[in-house]
């Protein structure tokens, strides 16, 4: 009984057992704080590759190659010197499909001056948000050329249209440490996008 006692009234060890206690959430603590200055600045590095992949995308060769060249005047019957209806042309979106194989889709109809596509345009500008964010690909990235009222059938210096071109970053990932042990290794990002008007669609320009 006396043993029993003494046991019982014992505080040796008393505060390696509180730091065990508190060791575990002590580190959850450091892990997550380290992880969310990891997400915001894996955040900075998604938005700033967006907008430098949409400065590049509107100072070079666009993507919907078959704009380029294609006269609203002589083709569509739009006087030269007007601006292009919304009807001839809204929008495209630019992705690579499964396979490598980059396409554009128009709306609401075909594409002015058919399907053709630049892919090397749409790899260059993958190529430079890869600069700030190394662990983009092709497949994250959507190109799109919708319509801003700009540009006029006939132009001789350029492609008739002048539309407003977003870069959109998406499906992309982050990894925190700590959700490594509890059995989940990634978190979806939030899109990114950023979009100014074309400028000099007809240029070449190399990364």
């Amino acid at each position: 009984m006396n043993v029993a006692a003494a046991l019982w009234k014992s505080r040796t060890a008393s505060t390696a057992a509180e730091f065990g206690l508190v060791v575990p959430l002590l580190i959850t603590f450091l892990l997550g704080t380290a992880d969310v200055g990891r997400f915001l600045w894996t955040c900075n590095r998604a938005e700033k590759a967006t907008q430098m992949g949409a400065r590049f995308a509107i100072v070079t060769d666009i993507v919907p190659s078959g704009l380029v060249g294609y006269s609203f005047a002589t083709n569509g019957g739009i006087p030269q010197g007007d601006p292009i209806p919304s009807s001839l042309f809204t929008s495209a979106d630019c992705v690579e499909s499964t396979g490598g194989t980059v396409s554009c889709t128009c709306v609401p109809t075909a594409c002015p001056g058919g399907s053709a596509v630049n892919t090397t345009a749409f790899n260059n500008i993958v190529a430079r948000m890869k600069l700030f964010y190394p662990a983009i690909t092709a497949d994250n990235v959507l190109i799109n050329y919708d319509y801003a009222g700009l540009g006029y059938a006939g132009d001789p210096n350029g492609i008739d249209v002048a539309p407003l071109v977003t870069v959109k970053l998406r499906n992309m990932t982050f990894t925190p440490m700590l959700l490594r042990f509890f059995g989940s290794s990634s978190v979806s990002l939030p899109g990114f996008s950023a979009a100014l008007t074309l400028e000099d669609g007809s240029g070449s320009v190399s990364n």
